[in-house]
C-alpha cells in the first residue's frame, strides 16, 4: 500500500486528485494540506510514502516545502505538480532533489502510474514537459566548467553521445533513431549515465552536459 498526501491550495485540484487516485487498491490517500506550512505538520504526523506537491501556494510555497522535507531524515518521495508556465520553478525543485513532476492535467492512468513509479524510487519526468525544462536548464552558459568535464569523462564515448542527446531533449525513441540503437539499449545507457553522474533525472543530466560545454 502506497500512502499519499496531496498538497495544493486549490480545493478543486485536491478533489480531482482524490477522484483519480482514491479508487486504486494499492493507493491510500492519507491526508491533504492547502499550503506548505500545513503540509509540514500533516506529513510529520502521517509519514506518507509519496507527496504530490503544488509549487505555487500561499503561506509557504512548494519549493521551500520541498527543501525542508528533503532535509529531514527518511523524507517521502516528492512528485511536483506543475503547469506549463512554471518551468523555472520546476527546474529549481528538481535541483533540490524532487523525484519528478507532472502536469496537473496529466491523464489519470499516467498520473496513477507516475505515483507508483516514484514510490518504487524511479524518477518521473514527462518527455513533453522535459523538453521545456531542459531548454530552460541548458541556456545561458558559456564554456565548459572543469568539474563538469571531469564528471562527463566518467562516461564511455557512447554514453556521452546519449547524454548529449538527452540534453537536447530527445525521447528514448528519438535518441535510438539518431544513434542507430534500440530503445532498450538507450534505456540501459541512460541508467548507467544516471549511476555514473549521480543524477536522478534527465534534467540533471542535461545541466551537467551544459556545464561541460558539450551543447
Amino acid at each position: 500500500m502506497i500512502r499519499l498526501v496531496i498538497v495544493d491550495d486549490d480545493a478543486m485540484v485536491r478533489t480531482g486528485l482524490r477522484l483519480i487516485l482514491g479508487g486504486e487498491p494499492d493507493l491510500e490517500l492519507a491526508g491533504e494540506a492547502e499550503d506548505g506550512r500545513q503540509a509540514m505538520r500533516v506529513i510529520a504526523d502521517l509519514r506518507p510514502d509519496v507527496v504530490l506537491m503544488d509549487i505555487r501556494m500561499p503561506v509557504q510555497d512548494g519549493l521551500a516545502t520541498v527543501e525542508l522535507l528533503l532535509a529531514r531524515p527518511d523524507p517521502p518521495r516528492i512528485l511536483v505538480l506543475t503547469t506549463f508556465d512554471a518551468d523555472d520553478m520546476v527546474l529549481r525543485a528538481l535541483r533540490l532533489g524532487a523525484d519528478g513532476f507532472l502536469l496537473k492535467d496529466t491523464p489519470p492512468p499516467k498520473m496513477i502510474e507516475a505515483v507508483r513509479a516514484v514510490a518504487r524510487g524511479e524518477p518521473v519526468l514527462s518527455p513533453d514537459v522535459a523538453r521545456r525544462v531542459i531548454a530552460a536548464a541548458t541556456t545561458g552558459r558559456g564554456p565548459g566548467l572543469p568539474d563538469a568535464r571531469q564528471e562527463l569523462a566518467r562516461l564511455t564515448e557512447r554514453e556521452c553521445e546519449v547524454a548529449v542527446e538527452v540534453a537536447r531533449g530527445g525521447s528514448n525513441a528519438e535518441i535510438a533513431e539518431r544513434l542507430h540503437m534500440s530503445v532498450a539499449t538507450v534505456k540501459a545507457n541512460i541508467t548507467r549515465i544516471f549511476a555514473k553522474l549521480g543524477t536522478e533525472n534527465r534534467v540533471q543530466v542535461a545541466m551537467k552536459v551544459r556545464d561541460a560545454g558539450l551543447l
